[in-house]
């Protein structure tokens, strides 16, 4: 980072930090720390996660949304408060008020996933839903708030917030004390801020590296012109941390005290994604998996041991059956293909027996008689199927051809 001189905006320090944490008592979960054999081996060093996801709310996001509700005057929690949010802020914003006692009003953009909307109305805040992306749905929510005189919960750009989700790296401090290197997701960068504020007032020595997906990537151009640089359209599986623009505060303490910002594609959220299902036993959402997709290419230079912040696990089950097949596919472990065979009795049941005695294991056959393309006693299966890697992959095709079948795809 090219650190620059102090920011104009209000900043955060581990005092406040350390208040929140009090705060917090009785209300957020110390989450565990889990080791990671398989992550431990590929990068060299030990792996620690820290099971953010398994935070109430499925989120760290409660820990910041309840400490600026906390601290507002009675007047302002009379007024209630409104946030804007993908899903995970949503939440945290909706039962930190609960608990306080406050009317929350949330935004979440249209295409928030299902399970996030109707858990935030679970928590007693109403769901208003605008916009396609998170800052079109925060322009909403600062609309409503200048019109009703609701209190505005930022998701990020505020340093009560940031300070509540400093707590995590106080946290893995006491939990890992020789940690050497944080790896931890960014959107806004409010996560990321707030455990650099802690960590780096005690433990200057350790490297903090964020984290962003590819497609919505904010941080890497805006570091470099030294200010926050709105995206145009940020994309991303990642809902939680698909923010086109970073937050005034966080990014000041993002560019004093962060050491490094790398980029994940989606092939790399899958693969995280999958791994942590399959190896750690743990749901977590493409965001909360950033940290994972980092450690799984070009960990060279990274010292451990190593904590990678699992932020959240609140995932859509219809996205988590889509990843996880795109996971499969992109380690060759899930193929389709499409074969022409001829169209006789037996003959579909004698392909599957092939298949079976190569150990492909079927999951779904389509079967198709009556395309002008086909000949007329021919027919076409398309097979999607479960492999043990690419090596398997190709000994499938292989096996496929000497059965005497044309392999189309």
């Amino acid at each position: 980072m090219n650190h620059r001189t102090a920011s104009s905006f209000p900043s955060v320090t581990l005092d406040d930090v350390r208040g929140a944490r009090k705060m917090l008592s009785g209300v957020a979960r110390v989450t565990a720390m889990e080791t990671s054999r398989h992550l431990s081996e590929l990068v060299g060093a030990p792996v620690f996660l820290k099971c953010e996801n398994l935070q109430r709310t499925g989120s760290f996001k409660l820990r910041g949304a309840y400490v600026r509700i906390a601290g507002l005057l009675p007047e302002e929690r009379a007024a209630g408060v409104v946030a804007a949010s993908a899903g995970n802020h949503a939440q945290g914003v909706a039962l930190a008020s609960s608990l306080l006692g406050v009317h929350a009003t949330v935004f979440m953009p249209q295409g928030a996933p299902l399970p996030k909307i109707s858990a935030t109305e679970e928590y007693g805040a109403q769901v208003r839903l605008h916009g396609q992306v998170v800052d079109e749905t925060l322009a909403a929510a600062e609309e409503y708030a200048a019109e009703t005189g609701a209190v505005f919960i930022h998701p990020f750009d505020h340093p009560d917030v940031i300070a509540g989700q400093g707590t995590v790296g106080l946290e893995i401090l006491e939990q890992c004390p020789q940690v050497r290197t944080i790896v931890v997701g960014m959107g806004g960068g409010g996560l990321a801020a707030g455990i650099a504020v802690a960590v780096k007032e005690l433990r200057p020595d350790v490297r903090i590296i964020g984290v962003q997906a590819a497609g919505s990537a904010a941080y890497p151009p805006s570091l470099a012109a030294g200010r926050p640089v709105a995206l145009e359209h940020p994309a991303t599986m990642a809902d939680g941390i698909r923010v086109g623009r970073p937050g005034d505060v966080p990014f000041a303490l993002v560019d004093e005290l962060v050491d490094e910002v790398r980029t994940v594609g989606e092939d790399a959220l899958s693969a995280a994604l999958l791994l942590c299902l399959e190896r750690a036993k743990l749901v977590v959402e493409p965001a909360g998996a950033s940290p994972v997709a980092a450690l799984l290419g070009g960990t060279g230079d990274i010292e451990g041991p190593v904590v990678a912040v699992l932020s959240g696990g609140n995932v859509d089950p219809v996205l988590l059956q889509r990843v996880l097949r795109y996971g499969m596919a992109a380690q060759g472990r899930y193929l389709a293909v499409r074969l022409r065979l001829t169209d006789r009795p037996g003959a579909l049941a004698t392909l599957l027996g092939v298949l079976s005695a190569a150990d492909a294991n079927v999951l779904d056959v389509s079967h198709v008689r009556t395309d002008p393309r086909l000949g007329l006693a021919e027919a076409e299966v398309e097979l999607h199927l479960e492999t043990k890697g690419p090596a398997h992959c190709a000994e499938l095709g292989r096996v496929l051809r000497e059965a005497g079948y044309t392999v189309i795809d």
